[in-house]
């Protein structure tokens, strides 16, 4: 530990969280039923979203996070619109302890992603001759405690 100069302890380095890069990965948008779909429906669509984060490193601090979502409208048993976004950025992330890096990664990143991610399917939806579909916020805090009981639910049966 070195000290300052005045005796005391030198202060900690902060922990650090820089988005180096950001770019959408994949994006399709599928409009099967396309005049018939655009037609006004009396009926409210079924909407059916599935979020999920993926990371994986690219060097010692720089880490690649993926926000994948994947959507579907339906009608009337028919498909109004489906979509399938893949968001990613780059984060360099320094200073957190290694117990810590997990959550950072698969939680504050994928929080900074996901305001670009909600614009990005909204105006594909729109240019696809629907309204916007603006995607509720997303409590990624938990989604991540789920993906942990889901996987700690999993170990006893691979275990067994």
């Amino acid at each position: 530990m070195a000290n300052t100069t005045n005796g005391g302890p030198a202060p900690e380095t902060p922990p650090q969280l820089n988005v180096l890069a950001q770019y959408i990965k994949d994006l399709s948008f599928e409009n099967p039923n396309a005049p018939r779909s655009l037609s006004p429906s009396q009926q409210q669509p079924q909407l059916n979203i599935q979020i999920n984060v993926n990371a994986k490193p690219i060097a010692d601090n720089d880490f690649e996070i993926e926000l994948k979502l994947e959507g579907k409208a339906e009608t009337a048993g028919s498909v109004m619109f489906s979509f399938e976004l893949i968001y990613a950025g780059v984060f360099r992330i320094l200073t957190v302890p290694k117990e810590n890096l997990h959550p950072v990664m698969m939680i504050e990143c994928p929080r900074l992603l996901f305001p670009f991610a909600r614009e990005i399917i909204a105006t594909t939806v729109r240019n696809g001759g629907f309204p916007p579909l603006l995607i509720d916020p997303v409590d990624f805090v938990g989604l991540y405690r789920q993906r942990l009981a889901e996987l700690q639910a999993q170990q006893p049966a691979a275990q067994a």
